[in-house]
């Protein structure tokens, strides 16, 4: 089913030279084509190098739950969707590299008598998980400019509103353990910057479209398929193995689909497209082909199993 897509994006470069002027502070429909072809090659090659180097624990701080938590969060303190998604990769990455580095830290002789390292691990997780998670929120709101700040006053009084109570020093410490944990590095690309990307290419490339409805709609399909990512996930795999009960091995062999972000923003765009206009869906789908190198059956594929769960989906997507 997946069939391997182009290293490299392709595009339209019939553009008038009157895009090219400075922007401050872009929002979307702004960006000039010369940035975003720059911009979404940066984008494809980061999302090659990742599906090349995927830990063993990807996806595993994706839980549905986890997802829907950072989501309700953001909307409570009125940050723009991006700062949800952006928080939710800063996570997972934190938390897979500070599970690896508690592993390998020696557990005391007294604590090893009452459990194993996994039972010590938890515990020490479990007593500031929360903090953890608002921390990668407030750090993904210092990323986006032009979206709210999480400062620490309002940090603490939402906390407290949910029932934690914690020091301005402490919060500072989770967001610094988050920062030295990852090498200060957390701008990552999320898949709602790749839907984004993908979106004004598009729309330079064909006219027709309409970018501003497709986009909005989008946004709805992505937090869809996100809050359904393992059931989904679960049918495309079905699908590309015709098995209804796929091996361990299988699974291990299909977490590069899963954590593919150019392949799940086509999957996304397609879908819109198709619930904006299915009459003129394959003319999106075939340039979505052309800009990504990804085949039409792939993205065809992608965006009819996601549209079934949209189908069968009894509980409304609560937006932003």
């Amino acid at each position: 089913m997946m069939e391997k897509k182009a290293t490299g994006s392709h595009f339209n470069k019939d553009v008038s030279s009157s895009l090219s002027r400075e922007h401050q502070n872009l929002k979307f429909g702004e960006a000039p084509f010369n940035i975003l072809r720059e911009f979404l090659t940066n984008l494809n090659d980061t999302n090659i190098h990742n599906l090349k180097n995927l830990s063993a624990f990807c996806g595993n701080f994706k839980d549905r739950r986890l997802v829907e938590c950072v989501f309700l969060i953001c909307d409570e303190l009125r940050l723009d969707p991006l700062a949800g998604y952006q928080a939710i990769e800063i996570l997972e990455r934190f938390m897979t590299k500070h599970l690896e580095d508690l592993f390998c830290i020696p557990i005391p002789a007294d604590e090893g008598q009452q459990g194993n390292i996994g039972d010590s691990v938890f515990i020490k997780l479990s007593k500031k998980f929360s903090l953890l998670v608002f921390s990668c929120i407030q750090l993904a709101s210092k990323l986006t400019l032009h979206c709210n700040v999480i400062d620490n006053n309002t940090a603490l009084k939402f906390l407290r509103s949910m029932g934690h109570s914690y020091s301005k020093e402490t919060l500072l410490e989770s967001e610094l353990l988050i920062l030295q944990t990852l090498n200060f590095c957390i701008s990552f690309p999320n898949p709602l910057m790749y839907v984004e990307t993908l979106l004004e290419v598009l729309g330079y490339n064909d006219v027709t479209v309409p970018i501003l409805q497709l986009y909005s709609l989008c946004r709805h399909v992505l937090q869809f398929a996100y809050l359904q990512r393992k059931s989904l996930y679960h049918s495309l795999l079905v699908s590309a193995t015709d098995c209804p009960s796929p091996s361990e091995e299988q699974r291990m062999e299909f977490a590069a689909v899963t954590e593919d972000c150019m392949l799940l923003s086509v999957g996304v765009i397609a879908a819109g497209a198709f619930i904006l206009n299915f009459k003129t869906w394959e003319q999106v789908v075939d340039e979505l082909r052309y800009i990504t190198g990804i085949s039409a059956k792939s993205i065809m594929e992608f965006a009819y199993i996601l549209l079934s769960h949209i189908v069968k989906n009894e509980t409304p997507v609560k937006s932003f």
